[in-house]
């Protein structure tokens, strides 16, 4: 993470359910009060992708709750919003995810100089065998640091 940037939201399971090939910023298109309400970290990711449409790249599904003090400034809580990439990176996205298993996967929400970005990737789903391996190679990772630390005291 960068100096001068504040993580408003995680997507924890991408990580677990998805090999993360590239990683896309990306600003957003945001109206009334949606700002307010990530700051206060009322979004959620779950279910949520990128989709490219008509040239454009959305965020489908994520939700952010209505800002308590907004009444007639709040919109959809889960409407579509338009990412805001160049031209060049919407149709390189749109010919990797026309393969098949490849996904674009929202990773995090943060502000970046007062501005609400997403980080995005290119991702390809992992089959249960794949998610077994990932947890045995964490435990034996932490296991050998817990013996060097062990034997360092």
């Amino acid at each position: 993470m960068a100096k001068g940037e504040k993580t408003l939201g995680l997507n924890r399971k991408a990580r677990h359910e998805y090999f993360i090939d590239e990683i896309f910023e990306a600003g957003m298109e945001l109206k009334g009060t949606e700002v307010k309400s990530m700051r206060m970290g009322r979004s959620t990711f779950k279910d949520s992708y990128v989709s490219i449409r008509n040239g454009e790249a959305y965020l489908i599904s994520m939700h952010v709750a209505p800002y308590e003090k907004g009444n007639i400034f709040n919109v959809d809580s889960e409407r579509d919003r338009k990412l805001l990439l160049h031209k060049k990176q919407i149709r390189y996205l749109n010919d990797l995810s026309m393969q098949q298993g490849v996904a674009l996967v929202p990773l995090r929400l943060y502000l970046k100089s007062g501005r609400v970005k997403l980080e995005f990737a290119v991702a390809k789903g992992k089959k249960f065998y794949d998610k077994r391996a990932t947890k045995a190679d964490q435990t034996a990772k932490r296991q050998i640091e817990r013996a060097f630390a062990d034997r360092n005291k």
